[in-house]
């Protein structure tokens, strides 16, 4: 089982760095979603690495945008996380903003995810409930298609992604849709605490 620290010391530090709504809701999204892949890919038993992970994945974003992946192995450090951890989070940036290559599935599902979650939230903003439970895949494969919608989330990382499992671009929206539909009433709350 891969050492981690525990959820409450993890929200304390992400929270140590991170305050504006848009990043927390971020990050409790991909927390959720990385445990929702943990379960479905057989890795239960580090099914809390996985989201503790996810949910520190973007620690150093919110205060160093341009030293993205570069501030965190520190900050990550500063709290007690392990070398395999901080590999882990910085891993998520392979090619982008970082040399951390991706080894493990978990690490690939998280670069994966990390940016297509980013366009679900955002297509789900926009439908009359507000919530990815009623959206289907046929709705997310448009939103995905059309460019200019949720412009910044990036959609060459998304198949790169895809790609780095070896799964097809279908099965990577449609996975990570069913990851957020089961995790969307837990941030939810999250949120409002």
């Amino acid at each position: 089982m891969k050492e981690t620290i525990n959820r409450a010391d993890a929200l304390a530090l992400l929270k140590k760095y991170n305050t504006e709504p848009f990043h927390l809701q971020h990050a409790y999204t991909v927390e959720g979603v990385m445990r929702w892949f943990a379960a479905q890919l057989g890795y239960g038993e580090d099914a809390d690495f996985w989201a503790t992970v996810g949910l520190l994945h973007d620690i150093d974003y919110e205060l160093y945008p341009d030293e993205h992946c570069q501030k965190a192995p520190e900050m990550l450090r500063d709290g007690g996380c392990s070398d395999e951890f901080i590999h882990a989070v910085c891993s998520h940036g392979y090619g982008i903003c970082s040399n951390v290559e991706l080894v493990h599935e978990m690490e690939k599902v998280l670069f994966a995810c990390d940016e297509l979650t980013g366009l679900i939230g955002a297509a789900a903003r926009m439908r009359p409930s507000k919530s990815c439970k009623d959206m289907e895949l046929s709705s997310l494969k448009k939103k995905y298609k059309d460019k200019k919608f949720a412009a910044g989330c990036s959609r060459d990382i998304i198949s790169q992604g895809a790609e780095h499992l070896g799964w097809e671009l279908d099965r990577l929206l449609g996975d990570t849709l069913e990851a957020m539909k089961s995790c969307e009433d837990d941030i939810a709350a999250a949120m409002e605490a």
